[in-house]
């Protein structure tokens, strides 16, 4: 039987036609060449993305008996091109396409570890990254800007002077609109200060703060809501489903996987099954979230203009709904009382105090510091700070399976594990807690020889299935002793001796 090239003939397996590297003069070692496939010579491919950072980057393991680095030479200004993809990914966007056609090559700029392991050979790394890495570090914004944030993030982006960059931009449309001067700032520092402006235009959303980062498959910036929902509040679409299952319940005890009755191809199931997983964080830092102000937090506007202040106090519980989640409206926190005092985590505004300059008319509108109105900036920025710490101290996931080139951050995938006491059948009840929705954080794409697999970190900000909050009104804990007392230890010390 034929099998055509692009028929997947193992969970793991992959298409890359090559790794050219370029010099400096797009030539190879035979300067009729317009580069050198390198493929050969790599040990192992590494590609990075998070939602976390501004552009990609990668590695690339080399084992050089050819002398590449005296012959073409390599000094840290080459580019790399290369396609990567899962057989069978035809779709536009499923690939990772770092190719000269496309336009988007990699630059190489570092190499490390270069070490001799045998007579005429040696082994080093070579690091790449995105043009647009690059142009951040070698230009700076000084200009004034005035529209909607998602403009001039757009603006940013794209200009010759600033990042140039000819990627797609996807974003998600702002609320706010302002008049803001960069003061010869970085652009990626430039958008950040944006991302931190960004207020989401959403229905009956108040999802404050936005996300601007890089995958291979172009510029994103939006708020972690429009990760989890569209812009209509629908969940948005699963990319992946992944089931984790220990070993003694596998294929050989069940049998194949089914879904609606019907066999699933071992293939598939291959790439749903999950080889390893561990997670990051699955418990929920109590004490870090309640000082970060996650939970509660008062913020002291002083307007400049006026001469006025005003107190805004934040309440994690009363504000939970006010955004969409990766699992709907779960808090991973109870509101019942922690204390004597019948009072929640979200009831101690004092956990965190912030003061925050703010004026009015200073590019002659009304507004404050976010382009709204200025008695709403202390509540705003309040809002902002809880939203980005329970995406960071959420559950945080970390998966290893096989490769699939489609999948990006800011995707949502299904993780099925089965809860503790159902671990020895197939068919029972998943984790109420951590099985559900999580957007992946970040991926690492990893080729070898052999195969591509990803490992994948993802996170959510709800539970799969939410606590019972009814039955707990007030603080359970029952008292040793009604009262507190003091103690004079010089007369204790007294009395203890006898005098």
């Amino acid at each position: 039987m034929e099998v055509h090239a692009d028929d997947i003939q193992y969970a793991g397996d992959y298409r890359l036609d090559g790794i050219i590297l370029h010099n400096h003069q797009n030539e190879g070692i035979d300067p009729s060449d317009s580069g050198i496939d390198i493929q050969p010579l790599v040990v192992e491919m590494n590609i990075y993305e998070s939602i976390y950072k501004n552009s990609i980057s990668g590695t690339l393991v080399v084992t050089d008996s050819i002398n590449l680095i005296g012959k073409l030479p390599i000094q840290g200004t080459e580019r790399l091109s290369f396609k990567l993809a899962t057989p069978a990914a035809h779709e536009e966007g499923h690939a990772i396409d770092c190719s000269i056609i496309s336009g988007h090559p990699m630059h190489v700029y570092k190499l490390t570890n270069k070490q001799q392991i045998s007579e005429g050979t040696t082994t080093y790394i070579l690091h790449f990254a995105s043009r647009e890495f690059l142009r951040n570090l070698r230009t700076r914004v000084s200009e004034a800007f005035t529209g909607t944030l998602d403009q001039m993030v757009y603006k940013i982006l794209t200009d010759e002077n600033y990042l140039d960059s000819r990627r797609t931009l996807f974003y998600q449309r702002t609320a706010n609109q302002d008049k803001i001067t960069m003061p010869g700032l970085k652009p990626f520092s430039a958008i950040s200060m944006l991302s931190n402006k960004a207020i989401a235009d959403q229905t009956n959303s108040k999802s404050v703060g936005y996300y601007f980062y890089q995958t291979t498959k172009g510029f994103y910036f939006r708020s972690f809501e429009s990760m989890c929902v569209n812009s209509n509040g629908v969940p948005r679409e699963v990319k992946q489903e992944f089931n984790y299952m220990v070993a003694n319940v596998d294929e050989k005890v069940l049998g194949p996987r089914h879904i609606k009755d019907k066999p699933v191809p071992k293939i598939i199931s291959d790439y749903t099954t999950v080889e390893q997983y561990n997670f990051l964080n699955n418990f929920h830092d109590v004490a870090m979230s309640q000082a970060a102000g996650t939970y509660a937090h008062r913020v002291i506007t002083h307007n400049i203009f006026n001469k006025s202040y005003k107190v805004s106090d934040y309440h994690y519980h009363d504000n939970y709904k006010d955004t969409q989640h990766t699992d709907g409206n779960n808090p991973p926190i109870v509101k019942s009382p922690v204390d004597y005092d019948q009072k929640g985590v979200s009831d101690y505004p004092e956990s965190r105090v912030t003061v925050m300059a703010t004026t009015q008319f200073s590019h002659d509108e009304g507004t404050g510091s976010f382009g709204i109105d200025v008695e709403q900036d202390g509540i705003t920025e309040a809002a902002r700070i809880s939203q980005k710490n329970a995406v960071s101290a959420g559950t945080r996931l970390k998966l290893t399976v096989k490769g699939m080139s489609y999948l990006q951050p800011g995707d949502v995938i299904q993780f099925n594990i089965l809860s503790v006491e159902n671990k020895t059948s197939s068919d029972g009840a998943l984790d109420p807690h951590y099985a559900g929705r999580y957007i992946i954080s970040a991926i690492r794409h990893r080729v070898t020889d052999r195969e591509y697999i990803q490992v994948l970190e993802c996170v959510k900000d709800s539970l799969y299935k939410g606590y019972n909050n009814s039955s707990y009104e007030s603080y359970q804990a029952k008292p040793i002793r009604g009262k507190s007392y003091s103690v004079n230890i010089n007369a204790y010390d007294n009395y203890g001796s006898g005098r």
